[in-house]
């Protein structure tokens, strides 16, 4: 109900000034409302008026005073002070909030390479040297030699097999020599997928980070991708002569017409796929076993099979069942988007749009004040004594006290990494304070919000809430209107009686606080105004 009410009354609490229509309209509670405000309002949503009555000049600024005497009152009452309704202007505040905190244009990037990259199948080897978890960024160094030593290896001819077999620590190089085939989009993380893509052919990269440690990869192939297929297999786990016989039997029964179902039915092993006739989940390239792509893939024509092969699970039969080339750019839009934030695009977003307020942002950190956390004990201190400007982001000084507030129970990292993410954390805590005063969208919007929220708390309190606890009230209220309705028992008329009970405790309210509240209408104003829509219907 609560949101219903709060999109309803969005239309009558939207304010936006400037020096055009500044004429009052009207003045409520000493508050002016500006022609332009209420132009805003009343333009903005028309078409959410079902009643035509409504769509009335001089109704509709009737509605939109009673909604300001509502707003009146409520913050009379303070309604606006509870702990319950800073908790969800706040939640809904950080919602709307949500996508300023994003670099559209970097996401929007990141979709046009997310489909090349779909597009686009790349085969590639890497070296890895691994970074034991908790080390400090500056006892890396000695890993960082190692990944150069082998750079500088594959750099004067040494192949990359030779040189991955001597440095990688990649548990899977023994078998794949650092081979790891063709991939597209997605498949590996983000940081190593950037840089395979951003790399040339047959070119080595410089050495980079990701979570696993440091690698160097060189690209081998880049070519147009085969998109998806769609495929059931025959599985015979037996490897030995036994199976390769069972296998060839099982072809030649294919060869001669027999339903592959049955056959998956009869003689398949792979026991996760038999309840679905040995189909298994479409995939790309990178996602399976390599000898069991490249078969799959080499099929054409839906129904097709291929000849028994071998791998490392056992003996196949693939038959083709379809195959998804990729799409358009446009088809594929709104998916590689969620691909995209699901795969750290929202992440890395954030992080692009603090860069750039903190270089927009003026921001001064105070290195005396600063020191005094360099001491062990600086946890045992008291805040009391914590209380020079540590940092400034433009003209808001933040204390020593709140860095201590935020270390206090963050023991974990050394303190010039919590610094680092302190910083972070107030210049997008600055940023958020500070949206409502630069983007007047924003600032509309949740003025909206805030202004429809604590109206519903005061129709809540005092007219929805009370019809449903003041069983006095309303029994009254029926025996006084009794001969309005059909029946002569509260219980047969129940709904109805409810209802009007509310509209005239609605009614109560407004007709009181109209007799509190000095409500002028400024006539030639409103003449004009009405006049004005008439020559613009």
């Amino acid at each position: 109900m609560k949101r219903t009410f709060l999109i309803i009354c969005a239309f009558i609490s939207s304010l936006t000034y400037s020096q055009q229509d500044s004429d009052v309209l009207c003045t409520v509670d000493a508050t002016d409302v500006s022609v332009l405000e209420f132009k805003n309002v009343y333009e903005k949503n028309l078409s959410l008026l079902i009643d035509d009555a409504q769509k009335d000049v001089e109704n509709y600024l009737d509605l939109y005073i009673k909604f300001k005497l509502k707003l009146a009152e409520a913050r009379r009452l303070k309604l606006d002070t509870t702990r319950s309704y800073k908790r969800e202007i706040e939640t809904y505040k950080n919602q709307l909030i949500a996508p300023y905190l994003r670099d559209t244009a970097f996401i929007e990037n990141r979709i046009k390479k997310a489909y090349y990259r779909t597009k686009y199948k790349v085969n590639a080897s890497h070296i890895l040297v691994k970074i034991p978890k908790g080390i400090l960024r500056k006892d890396t160094l000695q890993f960082y030699a190692k990944i150069m030593k082998a750079r500088k290896a594959l750099l004067s001819g040494t192949t990359f097999a030779e040189v991955a077999l001597q440095y990688s620590e990649d548990q899977s190089v023994a078998s794949n020599l650092g081979n790891l085939g063709y991939f597209t989009a997605f498949k590996m993380v983000h940081q190593f997928e950037d840089v395979v893509y951003e790399t040339g052919v047959n070119e080595v990269s410089q050495p980079f980070k990701t979570r696993f440690g440091y690698h160097v990869v060189q690209v081998n192939d880049l070519q147009l991708s085969q998109g998806e297929v769609e495929v059931a297999h025959i599985l015979i786990t037996d490897k030995s002569a036994k199976g390769a016989q069972q296998i060839d039997s099982v072809y030649v029964k294919l060869r001669k017409g027999e339903d592959f179902n049955s056959l998956v039915l009869k003689y398949s092993n792979d026991n996760s796929s038999i309840a679905t006739q040995g189909r298994l989940p479409k995939f790309g390239e990178g996602r399976m076993l390599l000898s069991f792509e490249k078969k799959a893939f080499e099929l054409e024509k839906e129904g097709e099979f291929t000849k028994p092969f071998l791998t490392k699970f056992g003996w196949h039969i693939v038959k083709l069942i379809k195959k998804y080339p990729v799409k358009s750019f446009k088809e594929m839009r709104s998916e590689l988007r969620d691909k995209v934030n699901a795969n750290g695009g929202a992440r890395l977003s954030d992080a692009v749009m603090l860069d750039k307020l903190k270089k927009r942002y003026k921001i001064d950190v105070h290195e005396k004040a600063k020191r005094a956390f360099n001491s062990k004990d600086i946890r045992a201190s008291s805040s009391a004594d914590l209380n020079e400007t540590l940092l400034t982001i433009n003209n808001k000084q933040i204390a020593q006290d709140v860095f201590f507030e935020y270390i206090l129970n963050r023991r974990h990292k050394p303190i010039e990494q919590l610094f680092e993410a302190f910083v972070n954390k107030e210049v997008l805590h600055y940023f958020k304070e500070n949206l409502r005063y630069t983007v007047p969208k924003f600032a509309r919007m949740l003025q909206e919000y805030e202004e429809g929220l604590v109206v519903f708390d005061l129709m809540q309190a005092q007219v929805w809430g009370k019809s449903m606890s003041d069983t006095e009230g309303l029994n009254a209220y029926f025996e006084a209107q009794k001969e309005q309705y059909s029946f002569t028992e509260m219980s047969g008329n129940k709904g109805r009686v409810m209802n009007d009970y509310q509209k005239y405790l609605e009614d109560n309210l407004l007709k009181g606080l109209k007799g509190k509240y000095n409500v002028q209408i400024h006539d030639e104003v409103l003449r004009e105004l009405i006049q004005y829509y008439k020559e613009n219907d």
